[in-house]
């Protein structure tokens, strides 16, 4: 899988969250950050700490974003007309391992990226293995033929853990995905509070 496999848990636990709403996340045992200063009462958080901790759960949802990638995409979505924080949602849901990952073609959006990168996916019938490459609304985004066997990939079609949101419109038994629209905020099926407001503020500084 992709190099932050083994440790993507350890996202949940330092954030405190069950960030990806997965029931075999740790911190439904250990509500506590790892590694030997996990347990230590926690002080107050400032505001620049709370606004830290926004922009790690979005990056962190999305695959562990690096820091560059996602300012860049705060950047633009700056630049974009209408509200930031919406725009920079919508962004981020228009990643092709993201739209990959809601259309429940994989189990996870590190297995997402992975099956992105190895050359599983196309669009619009061409083959794209970028995994941050921005889909259009009304691209089709189609598992090939030969990948539709991989056992990850059937588990995933047919689990019930997450469900595919509207503004992808998915067809199982074909292994396609439509992106309909751009989503915002409201739509994205995030297991834990997101808050783009608090990024900007972050970046703002």
């Amino acid at each position: 899988m992709s190099k932050r496999i083994a440790a993507k848990y350890k996202i949940n636990r330092r954030l405190g969250v069950n960030l990806w709403g997965r029931p075999k996340s740790p911190l439904n045992r250990r509500d506590y950050g790892p590694g030997q200063h996990g347990q230590r009462r926690k002080g107050k958080t400032s505001d620049f700490g709370t606004q830290l901790m926004a922009k790690q759960k979005l990056k962190g949802y999305y695959g562990n974003i690096g820091e560059k990638q996602f300012r860049r995409y705060f950047a633009e979505a700056n630049r974009r007309k209408g509200d930031t924080g919406q725009n920079l949602v919508g962004i981020l849901e228009s990643r092709l391992d993201a739209v990959v990952y809601r259309a429940k073609f994989v189990p996870t959006v590190f297995a997402a990226r992975q099956f992105v990168n190895h050359g599983h996916v196309t669009v619009n019938g061409k083959k794209v293995n970028i995994p941050s490459y921005l889909v259009k609304e009304g691209d089709v985004i189609e598992v090939k033929e030969k990948s539709r066997q991989i056992p990850m990939v059937l588990e995933a079609v047919e689990s019930v853990e997450r469900e595919v949101p509207d503004y992808v419109n998915c067809d199982p038994k074909a292994m396609k995905a439509t992106f309909v629209r751009v989503p915002e905020l409201a739509d994205i099926p995030y297991p834990v509070q997101m808050e783009p407001n608090l990024i900007i503020e972050f970046y703002s500084r």
